[in-house]
């Protein structure tokens, strides 16, 4: 009997001590890193956390150091004092350190800009002189080197960018020329897969999305659990636009490839839930892409033939088109009713095609959406409600007077019937070309003038 009360209090104490290590740490104000080891550290805003990383191997030019948070920002900083060239504030955000020749220990700073305790994670990962260089060639935001994927979002779309990388290059050397060329010698050379991963759907938990975030952060991690959505080459703007799906989690980052040397770096990971956790307004509460169909004619046009098909299809049956309209569509209100109340891919069938026709830059999107449990469930509700209601509905108009003809039979029964009945007026009358001709004979006529009738003279008196 004491095991099943022994073994709660034994996690309990497990548990006390666990988040007393991470209290501890931030309130010593010195964080011990390890290459590839996340830690959990709970920051504010009265005490900096040192973090450091030791014995560093020789062979190290280049090490990313992030930090992420649930939905609280994070400052990192190279100094002490930070400013706005040295630091970054955000829920996902992290730094580049160069290395130096002899250089074994690296240093940063985190901070809580909000006077509440923080809790985040924090992780470093390391490049040899061959990898390349994320944003290492960055010309747009304050960071010398910036490794950080900025996101902006909306009800319709979300956007990421990213600053170009840049090659390797051995400690203590200068960093290859960003505009020095565009040959295969030159940073122009790298490649950049963007991925994509969906937290567990109706899961907003901070402890879900740090758990998830491991996933995604360096490149076999990425590449193991992410999906690549798109490759950019160099000379493609490095800001990509995807279908907001508001109430679901969603984590990017983008790899940067070397094909000279087959080597790779990750970004830094962001996430969204495309909705705000602590507004009012726009709050979590939820009430395959091809370049070619980016083009609205070639998108509405194969839309318009595939929506044709089928009642071109069963245009010889208007009854059964009729049932299965009723049944299907139907049946699909329903699956948009409980899109109100619970997250379900379903619903965008109908919301991407509607965000298609009011939004202009909604056609720059990459749609791509979870298919997870609840979406089974909805669709085994979808289909089980389609097939009762085209049974329902076959079985009562069993019975019933049929429906009337469409107008190719009536106009064909029509003819024939004016062919063999001889009391129909209409049987008696011209065929087509005679009638034309006569038509025309007519309008002749109109046209011709009046011919004299012989000698006139006038009247003798």
């Amino acid at each position: 009997m004491w095991l099943p009360r022994f073994f709660p209090s034994t996690l309990l104490v497990l548990g006390l001590a666990c988040r007393r290590e991470a209290l501890v740490s931030a309130g010593a104000g010195l964080l011990e890193l390890s290459l590839d080891k996340f830690k959990n550290v709970l920051l504010n805003q009265t005490i900096p956390v040192e973090a450091v990383i030791r014995n560093i191997a020789s062979n190290v030019t280049v090490i990313i150091f992030q930090v992420h948070s649930h939905q609280k920002n994070v400052t990192i900083s190279f100094d002490k004092n930070s400013s706005a060239n040295s630091s970054e504030t955000g829920v996902d955000k992290g730094l580049v350190s160069i290395l130096r020749p002899q250089q074994s220990v690296c240093t940063w700073y985190l901070q809580s800009p909000d006077a509440k305790q923080v809790l985040s994670t924090a992780v470093s990962f390391a490049y040899s002189e061959r990898d390349p260089i994320p944003g290492g060639c960055n010309l747009e935001f304050n960071l010398e080197v910036d490794p950080n994927i900025y996101l902006e979002y909306n009800l319709i779309d979300t956007c990421i960018k990213f600053a170009p990388a840049n090659l390797g290059y051995a400690r203590g050397a200068n960093p290859p020329s960003c505009d020095s060329g565009t040959g295969q010698n030159s940073r122009w050379r790298l490649h950049y897969d963007i991925y994509q991963y969906f937290l567990p759907e109706n899961d907003l938990s901070e402890t879900a999305l740090l758990n998830h975030l491991r996933k995604m952060s360096d490149v076999q991690s990425v590449r193991a659990n992410g999906v690549r959505l798109v490759s950019l080459t160099t000379d493609e703007k490095t800001n990509v636009h995807f279908s907001s799906l508001p109430g679901q989690g969603v984590i990017y980052n983008v790899i940067v490839w070397d094909p000279l040397w087959n080597t790779s770096a990750a970004y830094v990971p962001v996430h969204t839930y495309a909705c705000s956790l602590t507004a009012l307004v726009d709050n979590c509460s939820s009430l395959r892409d091809y370049k070619v169909f980016r083009d609205d004619a070639v998108f509405w046009v194969t839309f318009s033939c595939i929506a044709l098909m089928v009642p071109i299809v069963f245009v010889g049956c208007p009854r059964i088109l009729n049932i299965l309209a009723c049944g299907i569509v139907g049946s699909y209100s329903v699956v948009l009713a409980i899109a109100c109340y619970l997250y379900t891919s379903l619903a965008y069938i109908t919301l991407d095609l509607l965000r298609r026709v009011l939004n202009d830059d909604f056609s720059q999107a990459y749609t791509n959406v979870p298919f997870q449990t609840n979406d089974l469930i909805i669709l085994a509700v979808w289909g089980m409600l389609a097939v009762g209601g085209i049974m329902v509905q076959l079985r009562r108009e069993r019975r019933e007077v049929p429906f009337p003809p469409h107008p190719y039979r009536i106009w064909k029964r029509e003819r024939e019937r004016r062919i063999t009945n001889i009391l129909d007026p209409s049987h008696h009358i011209p065929p087509l070309r005679e009638r034309i001709h006569n038509k025309l004979s007519q309008i002749k006529e109109f046209f011709r003038k009046e011919q004299p009738a012989g000698e006139r003279t006038p009247l003798l008196l």
